[in-house]
């Protein structure tokens, strides 16, 4: 059966194209690419799936997940970093900072707001890879537009929508980006749909990675679940700091998985959330859904399959709750389209 699942898309995100990221002081080629999301879309086109043209949304719910200070600066830190002089001084074209404002470096002083534009990055960023260039803010908007139209159409009674995001965002707290990711879709979507009368809304995070972000921003509500299935970071995994089980509350569930895991591991995982957000009785379901978990993904140490990711679809299908999936992560250009169509068929062959 094709698809029918409703895709939802920005053309910006073409406009977020990173040419190298900073790890360890070295740069390295960088693979949160365009290409990733066209090829997603084309092999969900060819399945059938319609393609929805993301709707542009007002700041408001940006701004109810994200600080005001924040948002203005990744509005305007690209703008600002060329009429400062910074991409000449530096020799750096892209927005990158140099000192962050670290617990321990504070000593308990509460930090003032730098006036240097370099160091004023750090205090809204976590990493050094995470560059701002000349289109990353309209990318990373459009990307939040594209989520906010798929929860319009699952509020409009669409069982469920896909939104194509790039670049992604689960890693990104109420106030600092990181991770590649720079305004958090996920939990921006999640917040909308609990502003909309969904009165308990779950958030899934399938990424390889932890994710951070959600659990930083809606920690301590019981009307948000956020439950994260990823590498275990004590294995030495990005985001290194944060997604130990132990961080596990009422409304926040994380299951760090061992390296290798495979399939059975993983799949037991997927399993054990979804029914964590039935126990919750969510009234709708955003799913975080990278497919970096996959066997052969440089950025991440599992093995799941293609037909792991179809079982995990069917899953959260069965479910049978609204649904607003979200596009994260996933690096290998020849695997990403259809691992991301076996999860929407999975999902969808489960209703």
């Amino acid at each position: 059966m094709p698809l029918s699942i409703p895709v939802t898309w920005s053309d910006a995100h073409r406009l977020h194209a990173p040419a190298t990221a900073l790890w360890v002081g070295v740069r390295i080629e960088a693979d949160e690419l365009p290409a990733r999301a066209d090829l997603i879309r084309a092999a969900l086109e060819e399945a059938g799936a319609p393609v929805v043209e993301a709707v542009p949304h007002s700041d408001d719910a940006l701004l109810a997940v994200h600080d005001a200070g924040f948002v203005e600066f990744l509005r305007t830190a690209w703008v600002n970093w060329q009429a400062s002089g910074m991409a000449d001084e530096a020799g750096q074209h892209e927005v990158m900072g140099y000192i962050y404002p670290t617990a321990g470096f504070l000593g308990g002083v509460d930090p003032r707001v730098p006036a240097a534009l370099s160091a004023r990055t750090g205090a809204w960023s976590f990493d050094t890879m995470t560059a701002v260039g000349q289109g990353t803010w309209e990318a990373a908007r459009g990307a939040v537009d594209a989520a906010l139209t798929a929860a319009d159409l699952v509020l409009d009674g669409a069982p469920a929508a896909y939104a194509c995001c790039r670049p992604p965002g689960h890693h990104v707290t109420r106030s600092a980006f990181g991770g590649s990711c720079y305004l958090n879709n996920a939990a921006v979507a999640a917040q909308y749909l609990r502003d909309s009368g969904k009165s308990r809304v779950a958030i899934i995070d399938l990424d390889a990675h932890h994710g951070n972000g959600a659990q930083a921003i809606f920690w301590g509500r019981d009307d948000m679940l956020t439950a994260s299935v990823h590498v275990d970071p004590g294995a030495g995994w990005f985001p290194h700091f944060l997604g130990f089980a132990d961080e596990s509350s009422f409304a926040n569930l994380n299951l760090p998985l061992p390296p290798g895991s495979g399939d059975a591991i993983w799949l037991a995982a997927v399993d054990r959330v979804s029914a964590t957000a039935e126990e919750h009785a969510c009234e709708a379901l955003v799913v975080a859904l990278g497919v970096d978990a996959a066997s052969g993904d440089p950025n991440s140490p599992l093995a799941v399959t293609e037909d792991g990711y179809r079982k995990a679809g069917a899953l959260l299908g069965a479910l049978e709750v609204p649904t607003v999936l979200v596009q994260e992560g996933g690096y290998v250009l020849e695997t990403i389209g259809p691992l991301v169509r076996a999860t929407l068929e999975g999902f969808e062959g489960a209703r």
